[in-house]
């Protein structure tokens, strides 16, 4: 048995599956799984299968393909080179102006300029007679005989009693802010992402669809608690509180989708395994605001 062989097969025992769940879930032969296993690779069809069937085989059993292909690269054939073929260039032919087109083009171009020279002249004339005209409309009605006198306002006293309305103020009712779904940073193979708004009560929620895939849910880290730990069936949907750190595991990421309060969280949604950890955002005006209560009763009890 080769040393992929042996890893692939370890790392299925630790899951309690078997070639036969093997087989259902990458669709590949069982006599091809124990030919991986056994490192026996010219019962595949090919070099180009055996790295395609180890990646699946990989994502099954919760390892990371990428990973397991480098670090075993001396036991599996390498795929056929491709011959890349550089395409040729074809340059368009020229096109050659004949003299009558171009005689054409010149004639155009100055009918056009003495056309907009002609408009210009056109607007300034026109602009000058209406000038001319309102001048004069102006002179004639400049000479009033006698100056139109405005109407008295009338004006209302006020006894300074004002009557308060009686209608009532609505006050506004709060609304809640949308669930965001930040991603914070990338620690190793993990990724973080930061859940808001602070204060809120989250429900995260673990759905597989499509198939079976391997689920792991801890608390706080990958080393918590376990809250889930299974090869989870077509249909099994998990619900968790957010009061703290999540930890979350899954082998198939195609296979699983993962939302808090709705919103979906990224996890590729490619057919390999994903590992998240879900923070909830803490309110860091409440932290604040307990500090200096909590220094001024410590200085109390020394001053006693």
């Amino acid at each position: 048995m080769s040393d992929l062989g042996e890893l692939l097969r370890k790392a299925r025992n630790e899951h309690g599956l078997t070639l036969d769940d093997i087989q259902e879930t990458t669709k590949i032969r069982k006599r091809y799984l124990e030919a991986i296993e056994s490192g026996d690779h010219t019962v595949l069809p090919g070099a180009f299968y055996v790295r395609a069937f180890v990646k699946n085989y990989s994502e099954a059993v919760g390892l990371d393909p990428d990973e397991v292909l480098r670090l075993y690269q001396h036991e599996i054939p390498a795929g056929p080179v491709e011959q890349i073929v550089e395409p040729s260039v074809v340059r368009a032919p020229r096109r050659v102006k004949s003299q009558s087109s171009e005689w054409l083009g010149k004639i155009g171009f100055n009918v056009m300029m003495w056309s907009f020279l002609i408009l210009i002249v056109v607007v300034i004339w026109m602009f000058v007679i209406n000038k001319d005209d309102g001048e004069r409309e102006q002179l004639d009605n400049s000479t009033n005989i006698t100056e139109a006198s405005e109407a008295p306002v009338p004006t209302t006293e006020n006894n300074g009693s004002d009557t308060p309305s009686d209608t009532p103020t609505a006050t506004p009712t709060p609304t809640q802010a949308p669930t965001t779904v930040a991603f914070g940073s990338k620690v190793g193979k993990i990724d973080q992402y930061d859940i808001g708004p602070a204060g809120v009560n989250h429900k995260v929620q673990v759905k597989v669809s499509g198939g079976r895939s391997w689920l792991e849910v801890r608390a706080n880290s990958n080393t918590g608690e376990k809250l889930y730990s299974a090869n989870a069936e077509d249909g099994v949907v998990e619900t968790y509180d957010l009061t703290g750190t999540i930890y979350i595991n899954v082998g198939r990421a195609d296979l699983t989708e993962i939302t808090v309060n709705g919103v979906l969280v990224p996890d590729g949604d490619r057919a390999g395994s994903k590992k998240l950890l879900l923070y909830p955002v803490v309110d860091e005006t409440s932290e604040t605001e307990e500090t200096p209560d909590s220094t001024v009763e410590t200085g109390t009890s020394k001053t006693e």
